[in-house]
């Protein structure tokens, strides 16, 4: 299916489709909201590029979104991207939810925000950050195995499913960063890994933050889904998607837990290696002890000193000396002192 960029006068268009008898279609803004205005219109997706266009192209189809866009709006001033999930007038849902990318090179976690519009058969999006959430939609609505529902619903459950299925691979790599960092952590010759441990730690706490949050939103959803149908029971895409964002939650909550435990074994280790060195230096220093208290006991020049007046005195004290380190040396090599 091919993308199509298209400009309406001022307004900033990445994307519009049109549903002709289940095959999304690209059109233009005009054309789309012309097709609108009819007695049966067709479900159309238009994709924006630009978040502050949104409210005027809603208005454009008739949907309500001025106060809620601008609440939202409010909210996100100085702070990291959020769930938000509201009914709109009518019958519509503005959902607002985190995106997750991930960047190999640097083992980075790059988060965007994916506000998606759903009233009636028309859905607008707008989408920032680099997780290609649209992308992946478009892909799977040319898969009919993968797109349930239909119309504009359609288009929102493709959405979540490859907003969560972007998360699951973001998932996967701070896995393989994780498996990565264990091998040196524990490599012999290995640098400190404290700080890349730390450093995946923060990721993946980045992470939880988008993931969380939209997992709790999404029960709301299911809720909405539910009294639409009438039958007290959602679709079956919606419990997939509620129990795939648990799932993920609970691996990357996992991998918090093995990093954590990773930092404690290297830090046990570390001072495991102090006290061998601890013990080491306390060794050697008792052996030198020995011939110290005994060169200092002579250099006191007393007169009346041990063997001071026998020949054999100087060699004698020296052996002494030598000998009693050789005892002290077996006996903290056979300790493990040494």
């Amino acid at each position: 299916m091919s993308h199509l960029t298209a400009q309406s006068g001022p307004v900033d268009v990445s994307r519009v489709l049109v549903d002709h008898h289940g095959t999304w279609v690209p059109t233009t803004l005009d054309a789309a909201v012309t097709g609108h205005d009819g007695s049966d219109p067709a479900p159309v997706w238009v994709s924006l590029g630009n978040p502050e266009q949104l409210e005027s192209v809603a208005q454009r189809f008739g949907v309500p979104l001025g106060a809620v866009q601008r609440a939202d709006q409010r909210g996100r001033v100085g702070q990291a991207p959020r769930p938000h999930l509201e009914r709109l007038p009518g019958g519509g849902l503005f959902l607002s939810s985190p995106t997750l990318s991930y960047v190999e090179q640097t083992q980075d976690v790059q988060t965007g925000t994916l506000t998606m519009v759903v009233a009636g058969e028309v859905i607008l999006t707008v989408e920032h950050g680099d997780a290609g959430t649209e992308a992946a939609a478009v892909e799977r609505l040319g898969a009919t195995d993968l797109a349930p529902e239909a119309g504009a619903r359609q288009v929102l459950a493709v959405l979540l499913l490859s907003l969560v299925s972007a998360t699951s691979e973001v998932e996967i790599a701070l896995g393989e960063a994780v498996a990565d960092t264990e091998r040196a952590t524990f490599s012999p010759e290995g640098a400190s890994p404290v700080q890349r441990i730390y450093r995946l730690k923060r990721e993946i706490a980045e992470a939880r933050r988008a993931l969380v949050p939209f997992s709790a939103e999404l029960p709301e959803l299911v809720a909405d889904d539910e009294d639409a149908h009438g039958s007290g029971r959602a679709q079956p895409w919606l419990h997939r998607l509620e129990k795939a964002a648990d799932r993920l939650d609970r691996r990357l909550e996992g991998h918090d837990r093995l990093l954590g435990d990773m930092l404690s074994a290297y830090l046990s280790q570390v001072s495991v290696r102090q006290n061998e060195d601890v013990r080491k230096i306390s060794a050697w220093a008792a052996i030198a002890v020995v011939p110290t208290l005994v060169a200092s006991v002579y250099g006191m020049n007393f007169q009346h000193m041990p063997e001071l007046s026998w020949s054999l005195g100087y060699p004698g004290v020296i052996l002494a000396m030598v000998g009693s380190c050789v005892v002290l040396f077996n006996v903290f090599k056979r300790s493990g002192w040494l």
